[in-house]
This record gives structure tokens, sequence and C-alpha cells, in this order.
């Protein structure tokens, strides 16, 4: 058959039909995919492949959405696109991009982590140190999974003695993180564990998720009993590692941490014994060496060699007291002679002799120093006499002069406004007084 001319299309026709028909089918499409070829050019637009495991798309995210990105694209991530395809060549242009899968999984975890070390709930200062011996230990994991296997087998092969509770729980899952918080308030409030141990296999991050729970972090930082976190592989690491008091590489490694190895206590216990036998063999030789010298010296200090023993003490010191009797009698003599020697120095009969010459020497002076202080005072009494005279008004009134009084109050009259007529006066003269009366 042949086509019609209207029919033919030109291929800009053909790509213009192509591109109506997905624009309009798929206006904006959510596709997970992983990262291919991603090419990034000095425009700032990114071109790169969409792709699974049977096929792939062209996809292309220009400039004005790409500077936005949270993250670099690489290849081989897998993230979450939205777009729109269009033109003929079937290519998806994209305005928004984000990590899907564990990409997404790995920030959310990075974000809740940073946002729990800043408020310290990772700090080392807080963590508790694990007790010297165990006695009692609450295993929280899976009771089918490898790790429970591992970690019971290592435990008995190391100490059979301890006392293991294994508490089931789900891993992974929506409602795991929930249970094994449960469980692990639960085993804390209880008050019987010495250790709890929180414990899984390895898996990728989306399995490992229930140990990335905010709420499991922090029960696991308020608990007061001592917990013990192995989730995972080496590699691994969730958020129970951080905020438990020990972090353990794997539940093997968990569990050798834990409890002694039996075989290493045996051999010490053989030591001590050994060494305990050793020193009470020692302590023995010792006893008996000591018991020997006491039985010498018992033996050598008999009651009578003991008498002698006083005796020849006490006529030693018998002969040491008359020496220093005699020793003191003799420095007490030595004092007394010096003594009298002294006294015959200072006898009274010279003493007196002397003060008699010194009497007669100074019997005369007595009566010469009061001749000279006599006629000295005699001197100074008519110096002042002839002082006072100059001065005193007696010699003015011998002149002629007379001092006027009150007859009443003996007041000095010095104006003639002081008396009134009628007033008693009197008259100082030289040889006298006279009352008077103003008139």
């Amino acid at each position: 058959m042949q086509p019609r001319n209207n029919d033919i299309l030109t291929p800009s026709q053909l790509n213009t039909l192509a591109r109506d028909l997905l624009e309009g089918s798929f206006p904006a499409i959510w596709v997970e995919a992983e990262l291919g070829s991603v090419a990034r050019p000095a425009s700032g637009h990114l071109y790169f492949t969409l792709k699974d495991a049977r096929a792939q798309l062209r996809a292309a995210m220009f400039r004005m959405k790409a500077q936005y990105l949270k993250f670099v694209p690489r290849e081989g991530m897998r993230v979450l696109v939205r777009g729109k395809v269009t033109r003929g060549e079937y290519q998806m242009v994209l305005d928004h991009m984000e990590e899907a899968g564990e990409g997404a999984l790995r920030r959310a975890f990075e974000e809740l982590k940073a946002r729990l070390e800043a408020e310290g709930l990772f700090n080392p200062a807080r963590k508790r140190p694990l007790p010297a011996h165990v006695r009692r230990l609450a295993v929280i994991t899976s009771p089918t999974g490898a790790a429970v296997r591992d970690v019971l087998s290592v435990l008995g092969r190391r100490f059979p003695l301890l006392e293991v509770d294994l508490l089931p729980t789900l891993v992974q899952g929506s409602s795991a993180a929930a249970q094994i918080t449960r469980l692990l308030q639960a085993a804390d409030a209880s008050g019987r564990y010495d250790v709890i141990l929180l414990t899984r296999g390895g898996g990728s991050l989306e399995d490992l998720w229930a140990f990335n729970d905010e709420a499991l972090a922090r029960a696991i930082a308020a608990s007061r009993t001592p917990v013990v976190s192995a989730v995972g592989h080496e590699t691994d690491f969730s958020l129970s590692d951080f905020a438990a008091d020990l972090r353990a590489p794997t539940p093997s490694v968990a569990a050798e941490l834990l409890v002694p190895d039996q075989r290493e206590l045996a051999l010490r216990v053989r030591r001590t014994a050994v060494r305990m036998l050793q020193l009470h063999r020692h302590a023995m030789q010792q006893a008996m060496q000591r018991a020997d010298r006491a039985l010498l010296r018992l033996n050598a200090q008999s009651p009578q060699a003991r008498l002698d023993l006083l005796r020849r003490r006490q006529l030693d010191l018998g002969r040491r007291l008359h020496a220093a009797f005699n020793q003191q009698q003799e420095r007490r003599a030595a004092r007394l002679r010096h003594a009298a020697a002294v006294l015959r120095g200072h006898h009274p009969q010279r003493q007196l002799d002397t003060m008699q010459r010194r009497l007669a020497a100074l019997r005369g002076r007595p009566q010469a120093a009061m001749q000279r202080l006599l006629e000295r005072d005699a001197l100074r009494l008519r110096g002042l006499a002839r002082s006072l005279e100059a001065v005193s008004p007696l010699a003015t009134v011998a002149r002629g002069y007379s001092i006027l009084t009150r007859s009443d109050d003996g007041a000095l009259v010095r104006r003639i406004d002081q008396v009134q007529p009628g007033d008693a006066l009197q008259a100082r003269v030289g040889d006298g007084v006279i009352d008077v009366q103003v008139k």
C-alpha cells in the first residue's frame, strides 16, 4: 500500500508529533535509577543516563535547576528524579533530583548523627565502664539470626558459667526499632543484668536501619546498665554504636570482650594456687626460723643466767652511782671553796672600813656646798627684790601717789564715771589706807 501524501511526515514533523505525544502523556514523572555517563560541561548543565539492569534513558538537568542540588552527582549513584519526557530523541529533561535508596538513608543518618552528637549524646565522658566480671548478660537480637549463634557459641566456649538471657526481637522492619527500645528499657529497669548486648548480623544500610532510630539511641544513652552494641560487620556503623558504652565490630568480638577465656582463667587460677603454695611454704619456713631463734634465746636466758646477768648489772650500776656521787661531791666542794674566797673578799668589816674612810673624806664637803648654795640664793634674792621694787606700784605710791579702790568690791577706780556721790572708797598711800567718800 502506497502512502498518501498527507500521511508522509518529515523528520521535523515526526519529532514534533513524538514530542507532543510524550509530553502530553508524561507531563511530570518520577524515576528511580542509577546514574551513568555523568558529564558537567562549563555551561553548568548536567548530562547523564538513567539506567537499570535492562535499559537506560538519556537525561539532562539544566544549570538553573542543577545549582540547587545538595550533593554532587556521581556515576553509579542511585537517585530519585522528577522531570518530563521531551524531544524526538526521547530524552528526559529534569527539574529535580535527589538521592534514592541507600543514598537518602545515608543522608538522613548523617543529619541525625550530627544533631545527636551536638546534644552530647555520644560524648565519651558520659559512657560507663563495663564491670570487670559479668555475671548476667541480656542479649537483645533475633532468635533465628546468625548473630545470636555466634554470640552464644563464643560465650559457651570462653565462659560457660555466664548466665545469659536471650531477649528475642525483630532486628529489621518498621516495628523493629520500637520493639528493641521496649526490650532495652525493660531489661534496664529490671536491675537483673550487669550488661546489655544489642546485636545483629550484617546487611545493607536499609537492613540495619532499626538501629539508627533516634528513640533507641536516646534509650541507650539513658540506660543505667552498661550497653554494648555489635551491629553488622566491622565497617558498619549505627547510631546504637555511637550511643552505646562500648562498640564491638562484630557479634563474636562483642562476646569475646564481655567474658574472659576459661582457659586463661584456669591458667591464672593454677598460677595463683602455685603462688599461694609458695607463699605458704615461705611463711612456714620463716615461722620455724623464728621459733628456733626464740628457743635459742630461751635457753640462753635461763633463770640462773638471767639472775647472774641482773647481779652483774646491779654491781655495775652501784659502781657507776658511787663514782657519780664522789664526782658530784668534789664539784660541790670546789664551788664551796670558791664561794668562801668570794665571801672573804666581800667581808662586812672590810666594807665598813672603806665606808668610814669615804665618810671622813666627805664630812666637810656638805657644809661648804651648803654655804655656796646660800650665797648664790642670797644674790638671786637681792636681784629679784630690786626687779620687784622697780615694777611695784608701792614704789610709785611712796613717791606721793595713791591707789584708789572701791570699798565694797575692791575694784580699782581709774575714771570718774566709775563712782557716784556718796560711794565709799579707799585711798592707799605710802604708809597706810585712807577711807574717803565721794561728794
